[in-house]
């Protein structure tokens, strides 16, 4: 099996293997045996050739049918290669985007691909007609924006096609629009039977608690900028490259710009080749970048919210999680990108600096997708409750303070009961934590004075963990309350003064 793999590779040409025969049957099957228009929706892991198998379907149905088929995409780029796999398939079609502005019932085509937001435009305005589309495959479904289309196509078949069958849009859970999920192979199976190169993941224990959630669940730019463009993190981003990917064609996914243009940067301050492209870079730029980066050895790309979908470059060796994501979908689509498998390559690495792997599982473990498929709001309801269980959040503006700083975060409850635990006095909690300011002040001040003025930064921060000691206490008064907070301000400031004097003492010394 794996020499025909590689052989199929080597010669370019499309093949389906034994599992793509199988779930394709599956799906007429159950297109069969249902009304007209049926909803179905198939699920299979990133680089398992979902566009082969939907080729092969449209292939089929055109044979045995006298209607059309739209396979609606929602990127120009997914467009053109969807495209191109269907005419590798003999399947002529003509791609409908912004230049296509109207289609003649007889063009000769019985196979159409479509940019959504196009198509909606131009059934809205007549120019294209539908009513002799039989069925309608849609890439990557999971996006909410295909919804909006789905009654347009009355009594057409529906197939989706998704490696995470869990709606982008928590209000919109495709079990709303689709009736059965069809799951493929596992990515564990793909893995063993040598068509998807096995993972090794490397995983950084980062403090997040810094991170907000926006209006869409997911960690937002601002607060991601300012924890991963710190010189901390951009530190331990380099000592995990060169410890995990050095030398390996690589690619870095971020959530901000600001952040991208900054790793990009000491990357090559460093003497790496590096190239950093986002969804604003221009069409002409992102092509010459992603040719640079083909041919490169040993290429850094780091990257937003551009090459989670429609970008296949096989020669990836490692990826890089260089941010926090509450999405399970795109949890498994950056890691994806790096998983496709060649002749030489048969393993890839995962550098994880966002606790995804904590959050989400390892990326090849079992996943219940039939669970999440039919419990959408269990399944996020769990994870928000994870999320809003992390440690208590620095007030705003402090962390950017703190820019040398990885753990700045202390869970005062926690720690009594682990000092309890281990037979230890109460008091050690203050201390462990009087400890961690010292430290964050000292390591991100120059002198004394600066050092000092960081450490009246936090006293919001020190009056809140007194609280919460106070309660872990029981009964506690005010009075004694607000001794415990000054007494803590007063061994801060005799701390901190301390280890800047011996600071300096050192820097003179060498």
């Amino acid at each position: 099996m794996e020499h025909e793999i590689q052989l199929a590779l080597r010669k370019g040409r499309p093949e389906l293997y034994p599992y793509q025969q199988t779930a394709i049957s599956s799906i007429f099957q159950q297109m069969q045996q249902s009304a007209a228009d049926r909803r179905l929706l198939y699920q299979l892991p990133t680089g398992g050739g979902k566009t082969m198998i939907f080729s092969e379907i449209t292939r089929r149905y055109l044979a045995a049918n006298q209607k059309k088929v739209m396979v609606l995409t929602h990127r120009v780029e997914l467009c053109t290669q969807t495209s191109a796999t269907l005419k590798k398939q003999g399947i002529k079609n003509k791609i409908i985007n912004s230049t296509v502005k109207t289609i003649a019932t007889n063009d000769g085509n019985a196979c159409y691909v479509a940019m959504v937001e196009t198509l909606k435009n131009r059934i809205e305005t007549g120019d294209i007609d539908i009513s002799g589309v039989g069925l309608v495959i849609i890439d990557e479904a999971h996006h909410n924006s295909f919804q909006k289309l789905l009654a347009k196509f009355e009594g057409a078949s529906i197939i989706g096609v998704t490696a995470t069958p869990l709606s982008s849009d928590y209000t919109e859970p495709l079990n709303r629009h689709y009736q059965q999920l069809i799951i493929g192979e596992p990515i564990g199976t793909l893995i063993n039977e040598g068509f998807l190169a096995k993972p090794s993941n490397w995983r950084y224990d980062v403090e997040l608690n810094s991170l907000q959630t926006g209006t869409h669940g997911d960690f937002t730019v601002s607060t991601s900028d300012e924890l991963y463009s710190s010189p901390a993190m951009l530190d331990l981003l380099k000592h995990a490259y060169e410890a995990h990917a050095k030398g390996k064609k690589t690619l870095i996914f971020n959530n901000g710009i600001f952040t991208s243009k900054n790793v990009c940067q000491m990357f090559n301050d460093a003497g790496y080749p590096a190239r950093h492209l986002d969804n604003q870079t221009p069409s002409a730029e992102r092509a010459e970048i992603l040719k640079w980066f083909k041919k490169t050895k040993g290429a850094i790309l780091t990257s937003v919210s551009i090459l989670t979908t429609g970008f296949d470059e096989p020669t990836i060796q490692a990826v890089i999680l260089n941010r926090a994501t509450t999405s399970l979908t795109l949890y498994h689509q950056m890691i994806g990108r790096g998983s496709r498998r060649l002749p030489q390559k048969k393993t890839f690495n995962i550098i994880d600096l966002g606790n995804n792997t904590e959050r989400f599982g390892e990326w090849n473990a079992p996943v219940n997708w039939q669970d999440i498929f039919d419990h959408p709001e269990a399944y996020q309801a769990m994870l928000s409750s994870e999320i809003a269980s992390t440690a208590h959040l620095l007030p705003a503006g402090i962390r950017t303070k703190f820019p040398n700083s990885l753990e700045i975060a202390f869970d005062i409850q926690e720690a009594h009961r682990l000092a309890l635990e281990n037979n230890r006095k109460p008091k050690t909690v203050i201390r462990e934590s009087l400890r961690q300011h010292v430290i964050m002040c000292v390591e991100n001040a120059e002198t004394i004075t600066e050092a000092l003025d960081l450490s009246a930064e936090l006293d919001k921060e020190i009056s809140w963990r007194i609280k919460q000691y106070a309660k872990c206490l029981g009964h506690v008064t005010a009075n004694y309350k607000e001794w415990l907070i000054q007494d803590y301000k007063s061994k801060l400031t005799v701390l901190v003064t301390k280890m800047m004097q011996r600071k300096e003492l050192r820097r003179i010394a060498s």
